[in-house]
Parts: C-alpha cells; structure tokens; sequence
C-alpha cells in the first residue's frame, strides 16, 4: 500500500512576554533554545526531501520552517494558526490558574474556550477542512507542516481516532516532531508522537508546556 508521509512539527520554543512582562501575540519570535531545536530538526530530517513545506504563517512557524527546510518555497495556511485565546489579564485572577493548567486536560469538551476566546469546536472547524485539503491534493509525497501545539493536538487526535476528540495529554513540547502516514483511502498511520531532536528522551523537564507557561507568567508579576 502506498503511503504518503507527513512530518508534523511545533515551531521551536518562544517566550510570550516581553522584557517589560507585556504579553505578545502574533509578533512573538524564536528564542536562542527555539533556533536550537529548529536547528537540532533541521539536522534530523537532513535526508528527507519534502515536496511541500506549510506553516500557519505566523513568524514563530516561518522562523522555524526556514530552518528546518532552507531550501523550501513555505506555504501560509492561516487556517492552521494557534487556538486564539482571550486576553489572561482580563480574567478573574482566581481561576487563572485553572485556564493554564486545565486547558489542555483529557479529553477536552469541545464547548472549552482558550482563556475565553476560541473553543476547541471552533478550531476543528477550520483545522480539519484544511487537513482534508492537503490530504486531498495527490501531487505530494512528503510533506512538512510546522504549527503549533493544541493544531497539532487537534490533528493527530483525528488522526488517531477519526473523530472530533481533542486529546489533551498528547503533549507537544517545543520543536517536537511527531510522524504521519496517510494512506489513498485517507486512513492514518500515527508512527510517532512528541519527538524532540534536542532533547530525545526529555530529560531537561517535567513540566508540560502550560506548566511552563504559567510559570513564566507568574515570574512576570
């Protein structure tokens, strides 16, 4: 049977305060660790000859794609942008807390909004038509997609069960790869998930990515 191979990559590690403790958004870049891990992927896929290279568009994914792929025409796909949260500063300060270390546990029920803005509904809304239309453009056989965390989540949770379940466990640290295989009939192949190049068996941390966050967050108060 053949197969077609997409390799799914989160963008390398950022930090989303600046050095007053402003929150960024789209405007936020790779730190000297996400040029690291981009680097560190870059090596890792050196063989690999991709027929198309797709970002969501924001700097932090064409940062790394530029990396990873030096070679490659990108493609920005906005329908793949990160799950658009609301604004954590305008939240009740108790459950703070609670939307970073809870946003991404279990099995998340699609009505959840990120800090209050988009919901996991919503984000399948646009992610997976976008998935079905790479999928069904038959004129590649290997292809890179570097997104972000919880897109990532979204698709390789559909990938896993074919359904709209947004797995929240299925960690994605900074710069991780994760290996798919979709097949004619548009089964898939998880073959492997959260692969970090510069850190192979995560040994530099415990802590999940809101984990981190939040502790950066806490750090800017």
């Amino acid at each position: 049977m053949n197969r077609r191979r997409l390799y799914l990559m989160r963008h390398g590690e950022v930090s989303y305060y600046d050095s007053e403790g402003e929150l960024l958004q789209e405007e936020v870049r790779l730190t000297d660790e996400g040029l690291a891990q981009a680097a560190a992927a870059r090596d890792v896929l050196a063989a690999v000859r991709f027929d198309r290279v797709v970002t969501s568009g924001l700097p932090r994914t064409l940062e790394t794609a530029r990396i990873v792929a030096p070679v490659c025409e990108l493609e920005t796909w906005p329908e793949l942008e990160e799950l658009r949260g609301g604004d954590p500063e305008a939240l009740p300060e108790g459950g703070l807390e609670e939307e970073f270390l809870g946003a991404f546990r279990g099995v998340v029920p699609l009505e959840r909004r990120f800090f209050g803005g988009e919901s996991i509904a919503e984000l399948f809304d646009r992610v997976l038509p976008a998935l079905d239309r790479l999928v069904g453009d038959a004129s590649w056989d290997t292809a890179l997609a570097v997104l972000h965390g919880a897109v990532n989540r979204a698709i390789l949770s559909h990938a896993l069960t074919g359904e709209r379940l947004f797995l929240g466990h299925l960690e994605q640290a900074a710069g991780c790869l994760n290996v798919l295989d979709v097949g004619a009939d548009g089964s898939w192949i998880v073959r492997a998930v959260g692969i970090t190049p510069r850190d192979l068996i995560h040994a530099t941390t415990r802590l999940t990515t809101m984990e981190h966050y939040w502790q950066e967050y806490l750090d800017t108060r």
